[in-house]
């Protein structure tokens, strides 16, 4: 008796589901003809979560949590960090990006809230197109300084990797915020084609039309107006920095901090040298590195960024969400891919593996890869048998986006989960947007897919990444992550051990950063001495990166 009366309750539930389902499928028929009559146009977002629930339905899943998923945010401005007003055909991501978010992320400061504010105006008064512009072309040209001019300048050179020139361009612009400088970013390299433009009413973007430094892509560590060699050869700089008249300063001066920047490069990073390249009305920078950690270490900039980032951990996160909005043909490729692979999954994992240069697929690297999710219960282990398991309507579903140049490591992931039932019942999909096989950095093609995929990491849920990769640093920013690294073994004939380890912040790790005392010149110090939230990386010992702050 009671056996048929909890069949009878058990087919009611059936029943009522059927009906539920049947009634929300009506409902998702209408929602796009609803959507179209009242002129909605801009339908990314309700299209995904249209995608997620019918995938449910056709699961014939009996849950019904993909009515209320665990959706992104609907900030589309991201607590004030971004500005209303923006052309919303001419930047679809703009105010898309966050609703494709489950990681709302932190919260922007009122304080760097209000100095955006400021900067944008500063780009709106003196750039390009402005009267206060040309007046600035026109000092340049003379080739003599100005005392006090009415506005200053740095441009960022792109160089090298999408990553780097990301990371290059976020340094630029914290320094010309600290510093009250425009700035100009170097169009090639397709930064104009990759990136919407992020200040209203005005550009970031260098016009190559009367800029006379014909040639400042092509500076280097011999080019006489770099600011390294001038203090080296005690032209300016040094403790009298003060004493420098303005007939005696350059009409723009050269910043190294790339890779192999020198010890008199470095300089930049001290007090005495950031008083007089304050007097220098133009700057042109080339670093392939991310230098914020190294500006957390200049005395005279230390308030002030404490008072813009009360949380010194998301410096890139607030600057890249700012910045780095995706074009309309990248976002184009990221929300379609999002929409077809990642939309529907309860989880999202993705794995970045770097491979550098022409190496062969590693077995032992793959290895790693599978070690690492296993233990950190990123994904489900496999059951050494073949034979199938009966479906679990109720495990949840996982979808692996895997970024690499190479596509053996997506194969091999692919087919394991494929071929072989989860432990946990979990069905585990796997996916590889492109696979270009050799990096092809400045071919736009090639960084369109870099940028996309980059974006795409950025909105999974946990995050896998190649040890000091500038791709990966970008990704775990932009989504707020803190990721799990996959360490370079000590030696080639050993595994990692142990495989992975999740970092102690989501910044970028600045490969070549300070190590002296600027008040002894030349003497070591440990950076973390002097700011405590400067502290060293995981995946690069010689490196240092920003933390929280203890207590």
């Amino acid at each position: 008796m009671e056996a048929t009366k909890t069949e009878k309750l058990a087919d009611d539930d059936k029943r009522w589901s059927k009906a539920v389902s049947f009634v929300f499928a009506a409902v998702l028929m209408a929602v796009p003809l609803l959507l179209i009559f009242v002129g909605g146009r801009n339908i990314g977002a309700p299209g995904a979560w249209i995608q997620t629930a019918v995938a449910g339905l056709r699961q014939g899943s009996n849950d019904l949590s993909f009515l209320h998923p665990r959706r992104a945010h609907n900030d589309r401005l991201y607590g004030g960090l971004l500005i209303d007003g923006f052309h919303e055909e001419s930047c679809h991501s703009r105010y898309q990006s966050a609703t494709y978010r489950r990681n709302a992320g932190r919260r922007a400061s009122p304080y760097l809230i209000s100095k955006l504010r400021r900067q944008e105006a500063l780009q709106r008064r003196c750039g390009p197109g402005t009267a206060a512009y040309s007046k600035a072309l026109e000092q340049l040209r003379s080739g003599k300084s100005v005392a006090s001019p009415e506005c200053s300048y740095i441009v960022s050179i792109s160089y090298r990797g999408l990553g780097n020139r990301i990371l290059a361009a976020a340094s630029a612009f914290l320094y010309a915020l600290l510093t009250d400088r425009v700035l100009l970013v170097d169009p090639s390299n397709a930064m104009d084609e990759l990136f919407c433009e992020p200040f209203l009413g005005a550009t970031w973007l260098l016009p190559q039309a009367g800029f006379s430094l014909t040639n400042y892509t092509n500076f280097d560590m011999d080019t006489a107006e770099r600011y390294g060699n001038m203090v080296k050869d005690k032209v300016i700089g040094g403790d009298a920095a003060d004493d420098v008249s303005t007939a005696q300063l350059p009409a723009f001066a050269y910043v190294h901090l790339n890779h192999d920047a020198t010890m008199d490069d470095k300089y930049f990073f001290c007090d005495d040298d950031q008083r007089l390249l304050r007097r220098v009305q133009w700057l042109v920078m080339r670093t392939d590195n991310y230098i914020v950690p190294g500006l957390f270490l200049v005395p005279a900039f230390r308030e002030e960024l404490d008072k813009l980032f009360p949380e010194p951990d998301a410096v890139f996160h607030h600057l890249g969400r700012y910045l780095f909005h995706p074009s309309n043909h990248v976002w184009g490729l990221v929300t379609r891919y999002y929409n077809t692979y990642l939309a529907a999954a309860q989880q999202r994992v993705g794995i970045q593996v770097r491979i550098f240069g022409a190496l062969p697929d590693s077995p032992a690297l793959l290895q790693q890869i599978t070690t690492c999710t296993q233990k950190e219960n990123l994904l489900p282990e496999v059951l050494a048998t073949r034979e199938p398991m009966s479906p679990d309507p109720g495990a949840k579903s996982v979808s692996v986006i895997v970024t690499s140049l190479k596509s053996w490591y997506y194969d091999e992931l692919k087919s394991m989960y494929w071929e072989h039932a989860t432990a946990t019942g979990e069905a585990v999909s796997v996916h590889q947007p492109s696979h270009e096989e050799f990096q092809r950095s400045g071919a736009t093609s090639h960084d369109t897919k870099a940028w996309a995929e980059m974006y795409l990491l950025s909105l999974t849920d946990v995050l896998v990444t190649s040890s000091m990769s500038t791709f990966g640093y970008v990704a775990q920013g932009l989504g707020g992550m803190r990721p799990w690294v996959l360490y370079k073994p000590a030696n080639s004939s050993a595994p990692a051990d142990p495989p992975c380890g999740q970092d102690v912040s989501m910044e970028p790790c600045y490969f070549k950063p300070l190590s002296y005392d600027c008040r002894r010149r030349k003497q070591w110090t440990d950076p973390s001495k002097i700011v405590p939230h400067v502290q060293g990386c995981r995946d690069a010992g010689w490196g240092v990166k920003l933390v929280g702050r203890s207590g």
